[in-house]
C-alpha cells in the first residue's frame, strides 16, 4: 500500500489568544525552564479568551495501513494527532480543541501531541506558523517536512515525518543547522504527550535506577523513590512511575541509559506509546505530570475542554537534561532520527528497536515471551538458560498480532534467562537480566564566584558553561575577566571575552582580544595547533570592514583543518564582495570538501557558477541541494534568477510564505557575501509579496543599494513588531543614520538591538537620540524609563519617561500597567494608584495582571468585600511559574471578611469564609498544591470554633494549625514556607497550653530575621522559573531585609512584645508598603487580635 499524503482545511474549536504586544520585551533577567528567559527579538502574547470558537488550519496528513497522523504547520509544525488504526485508539494524546495556556516562552502553548523544543524548551514560536512541504518517494512512503528559521540565534530546524508502506513507526528525522559565522547553542526535545489515568505508568529502561530535576538540581531513585523530591516525601518507597502516585508538578530525567527506548504503557487498555532511538544521540528520557492533584487538574481544565490529564514523555537528542545545551559550530548541520509508534500487550518492555519489541517474564516454572514488530517479517526467537536452550522457533511477525510464547523452564529464575530475536542471520534484538547499580548520583554544584575558582582552565570552562546553557542571572564575563586579570594573555579567555564582544556587536572592541590570543599562540610559532582565535579575529576585521586583513586572518585560520569549512567560506565571501568569482568558486569549493552540507556554501557555489556563465553546472547544483534540502531558500531563488518562469517564482514564494523574515534572512546570505544585487533583487520581492514587509526589509534595501529614499520609507512603516538582533542589522541601521540623520525610528531599533545585546549606553543613547528628534512616539520613552530605573537607578527620570508615554498612547494597556508597576516600586500610595486604575479601568478589566493589581490594593486598602467580588466575578489565565498571586488575595479578602465578622459576632458567616480558603473554585485557574501550608485558615478556625463554644472542634483545627515545617526560609517560590504559617503554629500552640513549642517557633523566626538581615542575596543558581513579572529591578537584599524584620515582627508579637513587634514590623512596611503580610500583621500589632 502506498502511504496516502495530503493537506486540507480542518475546522478546529479554538480558544484564541489576543494580539501580541507591540512593546519589545527584554526580560533579560527572567528565568525560564532552569536557563535564560529572555523572549526578545519575539513578541509576547499574554490574553486568552474564555470561549471556543470554530477556526479553520490547514492540516497535513500521512496515513498507512496502521497509522494516521495530522500535522499542523500553523502551530508551530507539532503532531496534532496520532492514530493507531489496530487498536483504535490515539496512540499520542489527542487534544480536540486548541486551548493555549500562558506556558511557552512568549506565551501561548498548548498541550497534547508531539511538540518539539528547539533550539531551547518550548520554544517561542511553538504557535506560530512553519514552512512545509511534501515529498513522496519511489519506495511508496512518503514525508511531510516543517522547518523555520528561528528569529533569536537565526538557527534553522527541521522536521521530516515519514510513513512508510506495512510500518507502525512515525519516523522523524530532524535536521539543525547554524547558519551563522558564530557558534550557537541548541537543544532538541521531542514532546509527545500521552493520556493517563490511575492505570498509567512510564516506561524507563531497566537500568535507569535514578533521575535527575532539572539543571541535576535533585536527585531520586528510580522506580521507586524513597526519599523527599519536589517537596514530597516519597518515604519508605513510591512508585513514581505511576501516574496516580506523583501528586504535584514533577518532573525527572533518566541517568544515562545503554538502551534505546522510553515510553508509556496503560495496564486497563494494555497499549502504550514508544519511542526508539540511538541513546548515543538521544540519552534524553523524561517524564513531566502536573501532578493527579488539585494543582494538576486546575491545568489540564485550562488547557482542554473534555480529554483529561495527560503526562509528557519527553525524549531528548544531544540532550539529557533542561537545561542542557549543545554546541552547533558555524555552518554546522547535525542530523539524527527518531521513531515513535504505538504498541499493546507487552506491558513493561525489557528492550526495544526501530524493528521489534520485546517482553520476558518467568514466575512458577514457565517462561512468558512477548514480541511486537513493527512490520510484517521473520524472525527466529531464542530463549536460554542457563543449563543451554529453552525455546528456539522460527516466526513471522507482523504488526497485527503480538507474539505470546510460553517455555518451560524448571528451575531457571528469570535472572538465568536470555531471550534473544535472530533476524537475517544476525542477532537483531535481545535481553538478559543485569544486577541494577544501587550508586544514585550526586545531584549538581552550583558554579563557584569567580573569585574563589583556583585556575584559569576552571574560569574559562565555567564562563563557557555559563554562556553555553544561557544562565539567566550569573554573567560568564566575570569569568573570563578575572581569568585575564590573573594572565592577561591567556589563549581561551582572551578568545573567550572577545567572541562575547563579537556576539553583541562590538566589534572593535573584541578585536583586542583575539589579537591577544594570537599572539601568545605565534610566540614561538607562527602555526598554532588550533585556528579558532585567527578566524574570529577575521570575523571582527570583517565586520569593520577591514576586508585585506579579515582575508589574511582567514587564511591563516585555514592552515587548521578544524576551520577550513568556515574559513574558506568567509574566504570565498570576501572573494565574491571583490569580484574575484573564479577564485570565490574554488575557496567556496574547498569549504564544501570539508563540509559538504553547509547550505550557505551550496548556494553562495550556485551564484558563483551563475555569475561565471556556468549555468548548466549551477542547474544541476541547484537540483541536488534541492533532492537534499527542499528549505534552501537560496537555492530556489537562484532557480528563478535563472528561468525566470512564473512557476519557479510562485515555487520560491509559495515555500516561503510571503513571511518577511524568510527574506530578510535570505537577502542577508547575500549581503554578507558582496552580492548586493541579488540581496536588493530578494527585497524588492519581499515588498511585492509580503502582506506586511518589516521596516528592516526597507533598511536593509536602503544599506544594500545606498538608497535613502528606501530608508525614508522603512521609517515610515508601523514599527510594532519590529525587533531586530542580527549583527548585521547594526551595520544596516547606523547606515541609515549616517544617511538620514533625522530618522527616529532607526534609531529606536538600533537601541532595541543594543539593549538586547545587553550594551546598555549604546540603547541609551540611540533612544536618547530618537526621543529628541521624535518626542511624541511612546515606545522609545517607554524604554528609556526601564534603562533609566534598571541601569541607572534615576527613578525620578524614569517615572516621567513612563508618564508621558502613557499620555502619548492611552489605549496601551500593557504600558499601563509597567507603569502602576513602577509606581508599586517607588512606594506610591495605593490611593494613588487606584485613583490610576479607577480612571482606565476599561484596560483594567482587559487584563488580568492588572486586574489583579486592582484587587490587591483593595484588599490592602480594607476593602475586601469588593476585592472578593471582582476575584469571584472573573476567570484568571496565570502564567505557569506564577501561580499562586490570584489565590493568595481570594484568601487574603476571605481571612479579613471572617475576622471582621468573628470581632462582630457573626460565627457561621465567619465559618463558611474560612471554608472557602481551602477549596480553589475554577475561576482561579489555579488548584492547590498538596502538602499547602493552611496555619492561618485552621488558627481562624479554631477561633471560630472557640467563640462557638464547641471546645473540641477548636482543639482539632489548632491541632492541625500547629502542624508544618517550622524552620524559617528565604520563602522566594509561592509554595515556599512563609514565615506567617509558623507564626501561626505558635499561636496554635498558645492555645493549646504548649507554650514551649511556640515559643521555640517565634525565637526561631526572630533568630533568622537577625541572623540574615545584612545578608547579600542572589537569585538561586538553580532557579527553574521565578513567579515575578521582571520589568523593575528589585533589590534583593532591600528585600530580604524586609523579609528578615518582617520575620522578627512576627516573633516578638507571638512572645507578646508588642512594642518590639511594632518596630520591627514598622521597618518593614517603611521599605515595602506593598507587603502584605507586614501590613496585616502590624495592624494586630497595634489592635490586638
Amino acid at each position: 500500500m502506498k502511504v496516502k499524503v495530503w493537506n486540507e482545511q480542518i475546522s478546529i474549536p479554538t480558544y484564541e489568544v489576543g494580539n501580541a504586544d507591540k512593546n519589545p520585551m527584554f526580560l533579560e533577567k527572567r528565568v525560564y525552564q532552569g536557563s535564560s528567559g529572555v523572549v526578545y527579538p519575539y513578541p509576547v502574547i499574554e490574553k486568552i479568551a474564555d470561549r471556543p470558537v470554530d477556526k479553520s488550519y490547514n492540516a497535513l496528513w500521512l496515513e498507512n495501513e496502521y497509522i494516521k497522523v495530522m500535522i499542523l504547520p500553523e502551530l508551530g509544525g507539532r503532531v496534532q494527532m496520532a492514530y493507531d488504526k489496530i487498536k483504535g485508539r490515539h496512540f499520542v494524546y489527542y487534544n480536540h480543541v486548541i486551548k493555549p495556556a500562558l506556558v511557552g516562552l512568549a506565551g501561548p502553548w498548548i498541550s497534547g501531541g508531539i511538540e518539539f523544543n528547539w533550539p531551547q524548551h518550548h520554544r517561542p514560536s511553538t504557535f506560530t506558523p512553519v514552512d512545509w512541504t511534501i515529498e513522496e518517494h519511489e519506495d511508496g512512503s512518503a514525508t511531510v517536512w516543517v522547518s523555520e528559521r528561528e528569529r533569536m540565534f537565526h538557527q534553522r530546524g527541521a522536521a521530516g515525518f515519514t510513513l512508510h508502506p506495512g510500518s507502525v513507526l512515525l519516523e522523524i528525522r530532524g535536521r539543525v543547522y547554524n547558519p551563522t559565522q558564530i557558534p550557537q547553542t541548541f537543544l532538541w526535545w521531542a514532546n509527545p504527550a500521552v493520556a493517563v489515568n490511575d492505570d498509567y505508568q512510564s516506561v524507563f529502561p531497566p537500568d535507569v535506577n535514578a533521575v535527575f530535576d532539572h539543571g541535576k538540581r535533585d536527585v531520586s531513585s528510580f522506580p521507586i523513590a524513597t526519599g523527599v523530591y519536589y517537596k514530597m516525601n516519597y518515604a519508605p518507597g513510591t512508585d513514581i512511575s505511576r501516574y496516580k502516585n506523583i501528586p504535584v508538578p514533577t518532573s525527572y530525567m533518566a541517568i544515562v541509559s545503554k538502551y534505546d527506548f522510553v515510553g508509556g504503557y496503560e495496564n486497563d487498555t494494555r497499549a502504550g506509546l514508544l519511542h526508539v532511538a540511538n541513546h548515543h544521540l538521544s540519552p534524553g528520557k523524561k517524564q513531566w505530570t502536573w501532578g493527579c492533584g488539585d494543582f494538576g487538574r486546575a491545568w489540564d481544565r485550562n488547557l482542554t475542554d473534555a480529554d483529561g490529564p495527560y503526562i509528557e514523555l519527553m525524549t531528548g537528542v544531544y540532550t539529557d537534561n533542561q537545561p542542557d545545551f549543545t554546541w552547533l559550530q558555524p555552518y554546522e548541520e547535525k542530523t539524527f532520527t527518531q521513531y515513535f509508534m504505538p504498541y499493546r500487550e507487552l506491558g513493561v518492555i525489557k528492550n526495544a528497536s526501530a524493528d521489534m519489541l520485546l517482553n520476558l517474564k518467568a514466575e512458577k516454572g514457565t517462561a512468558t515471551v512477548k514480541v511486537f514488530a513493527t512490520s510484517k517479517q521473520e524472525v527466529r526467537v531464542v530463549l536460554e538458560g542457563s543449563r543451554g536452550t529453552l525455546y528456539d522457533r522460527v516466526h513471522t511477525l507482523s504488526p497485527e498480532e503480538v507474539l505470546v510464547k510460553q517455555a518451560a523452564i524448571g528451575e531457571e529464575r528469570l535472572e538465568d534467562l536470555c531471550i534473544r530475536l535472530v533476524k537475517d542471520g544476525r542477532e537483531a534484538l535481545s535481553w538478559r537480566h543485569e544486577k541494577v547499580s544501587e550508586e544514585i548520583p550526586a545531584p549538581a554544584q552550583a558554579v563557584r564566584e569567580a573569585q574563589q575558582i583556583e585556575t584559569c582552565e576552571e574560569l574559562y570552562l565555567a564562563g563557557l558553561y555559563l554562556e553555553q546553557y544561557r544562565h539567566a542571572t550569573y554573567d560568564p564575563t566575570a569569568y573570563y575577566r578575572e581569568a585575564l586579570h590573573r594572565d592577561p594573555s591567556d589563549i581561551r579567555n582572551n578568545n573567550a571575552m572577545g567572541l562575547w564582544l563579537l556576539r553583541r556587536g562590538r566589534f572593535a572592541e573584541s578585536e583586542p582580544y583575539f589579537r591577544r590570543a594570537v599572539k601568545r599562540q605565534q610566540e614561538r610559532n607562527p602555526n598554532p595547533y588550533d585556528g579558532e582565535p585567527l578566524y574570529n579575529l577575521g570575523l571582527s576585521l570583517k565586520y569593520q570592514g577591514r576586508f585585506d586583513e579579515a582575508y589574511r586572518s582567514f587564511y591563516k585560520a585555514c592552515w587548521n583543518g578544524a576551520w577550513q569549512d568556515s574559513g574558506y567560506f568567509s574566504l570565498a565571501q570576501i572573494s565574491t564582495m571583490r569580484g574575484n568569482f573564479a577564485e570565490a568558486l574554488a575557496e567556496v569549493d574547498k569549504s564544501l570538501n570539508r563540509n559538504a552540507t553547509n547550505m550557505l556554501a551550496r548556494h553562495l557555489k550556485i551564484a558563483l557558477l551563475r555569475k561565471l556563465g556556468r549555468t548548466q553546472e549551477a542547474l544541476k547544483w541547484i537540483d541536488c541541494t534541492l533532492d537534499d534540502e527542499r528549505f534552501n531558500f537560496g537555492a530556489l531563488y537562484e532557480r528563478w534568477l535563472l528561468s525566470g518562469s512564473a512557476a519557479d517564482r510562485e515555487a520560491l514564494v509559495s515555500i516561503m510564505r510571503r513571511e518577511s523574515h524568510n527574506y530578510e534572512e535570505l537577502a542577508v546570505d547575500y549581503l554578507n557575501a558582496g552580492l548586493r544585487e541579488e540581496c536588493i533583487g530578494v527585497l524588492r520581492l519581499a515588498t511585492e509579496v509580503c502582506e506586511h514587509p518589516s521596516p528592516m526589509v526597507y533598511y536593509y534595501l536602503g544599506y544594500a543599494a545606498d538608497d535613502v529614499e528606501a530608508c525614508r520609507t522603512a521609517a515610515a512603516c508601523d514599527p510594532a513588531y519590529c525587533f531586530p538582533n542580527r549583527l548585521e542589522a547594526i551595520l544596516a541601521l547606523e547606515r541609515a543614520v549616517e544617511m538620514n540623520p533625522t530618522d527616529a525610528r532607526a534609531l529606536y531599533y538600533l537601541g532595541n538591538l543594543w539593549y538586547d545585546k545587553r550594551q546598555y549606553d549604546k540603547a541609551l543613547e540611540c533612544w536618547s537620540r530618537s526621543a529628541e528628534l521624535d518626542p511624541h512616539f511612546p515606545t522609545v520613552q517607554r524604554n528609556l524609563a526601564l534603562i533609566l530605573f534598571n541601569k541607572l537607578g534615576k527613578s525620578d527620570e524614569a517615572v516621567q519617561r513612563m508618564e508621558r508615554a502613557f499620555a502619548l498612547d492611552r489605549s496601551d494597556g500593557r504600558i499601563l500597567m509597567e507603569l502602576d508597576q513602577l509606581y508599586k516600586r517607588i512606594q506610591r500610595p495605593f490611593a494613588e494608584r487606584k485613583a490610576l486604575l479607577d480612571a482606565q479601568f476599561d484596560k483594567v478589566l482587559d487584563r488580568d495582571d492588572l486586574y489583579l493589581e486592582y484587587v490587591t490594593l483593595l484588599n490592602q486598602m480594607d476593602c475586601p468585600e469588593e476585592a472578593r467580588k471582582m476575584i469571584d466575578n472573573r476567570k484568571f489565565h496565570p502564567w505557569e511559574g506564577g501561580e499562586g498571586k490570584v489565590p493568595a488575595q481570594y484568601q487574603i479578602a476571605r481571612v479579613a471578611l471572617a475576622r471582621k465578622a468573628l470581632a462582630a459576632g457573626r460565627l457561621d458567616e465567619a465559618a463558611e469564609l474560612l471554608r472557602e480558603c481551602y477549596c480553589y473554585p475554577h475561576n482561579l485557574g489555579e488548584g492547590k498544591l498538596q502538602g499547602a501550608q493552611e496555619n492561618d485558615f485552621n488558627y481562624w478556625m479554631g477561633r471560630v470554633c472557640e467563640a462557638q463554644g464547641d471546645a473540641s472542634g477548636a482543639k482539632r483545627y489548632y491541632e492541625l494549625a500547629g502542624e508544618g515545617l517550622s524552620e524559617p526560609c528565604d520563602a522566594i517560590y509561592y509554595n515556599d514556607q512563609k514565615p506567617d504559617k509558623i507564626f501561626y503554629q505558635g499561636l496554635a500552640h498558645l492555645r493549646l497550653g504548649n507554650r514551649e513549642e511556640a515559643e521555640s517557633r517565634f525565637q526561631r523566626l526572630i533568630d533568622y530575621g537577625r541572623e540574615n538581615m545584612d545578608r547579600h542575596v542572589k537569585i538561586d543558581y538553580f532557579a527553574v522559573s521565578l513567579p515575578d513579572l521582571l520589568i523593575w529591578d528589585d533589590d534583593l537584599d532591600r528585600r530580604n531585609r524586609v523579609h528578615c524584620h518582617y520575620m522578627m515582627g512576627l516573633g516578638y508579637l507571638g512572645l507578646g512584645s508588642a512594642t518590639l513587634a511594632v518596630e520591627q514590623l514598622q521597618q518593614a512596611a517603611v521599605l515595602d508598603r506593598n507587603h502584605q503580610g507586614v501590613q496585616l500583621h502590624l495592624e494586630m500589632a497595634c489592635n490586638g487580635f
